[in-house]
């Protein structure tokens, strides 16, 4: 199973948006406290449109809780500009479960949490970051190509 967590997220309307892409692959949604707004905020909800209620979202009080309850064989990968290696080159099929793990947007993901190791990064000039949404989408449907050899089906 592919999950998404956002480690203390910070815009409302990128955890929407990201919910729904949770939602269009299958993916569980993780949110690590404290959260920048509130899960019933109107923002989260409209980037989210009606499909909100139907993501599977889980919150964590800290990243060292849901740490415990990843299972040793899952894979983790860090999503951060710094990361050495490209995002592509990661084999996102080599663990039954992966948690991609995306940082907040003003801040990324602190290096008390990351493992430089496990870090991929997303190719880009002219530019330091991309928003969190687009970012999130990116390495997804990487994650969903890689699993489904190619083309799109929902047994990720």
């Amino acid at each position: 199973m592919l999950n998404v967590v956002l480690f203390q997220p910070e815009i409302p309307h990128n955890t929407g948006a990201i919910g729904r892409l949770c939602l269009a692959t299958r993916a569980r949604l993780h949110l690590i406290k404290p959260l920048g707004f509130c899960l019933d905020d109107k923002q989260l909800k409209r980037a989210g449109l009606d499909y909100w209620q139907e993501v599977e979202v889980r919150v964590w009080e800290d990243w060292e809780t849901l740490k415990k309850e990843i299972p040793a064989e899952a894979a983790c990968w860090f999503i951060e500009c710094q990361g050495e290696k490209v995002y592509w080159e990661a084999d996102l099929r080599a663990a039954e479960e992966i948690y991609l793990v995306f940082g907040p947007e003003t801040r990324g993901i602190p290096v008390s949490v990351m493992e430089p190791e496990r870090c991929l990064r997303i190719p880009m000039e002219g530019t330091r970051s991309l928003n969190l949404a687009t970012a999130a989408g990116i390495v997804m449907y990487e994650a969903v190509r890689q699993r489904s050899g190619g083309f799109m089906i929902y047994d990720l």
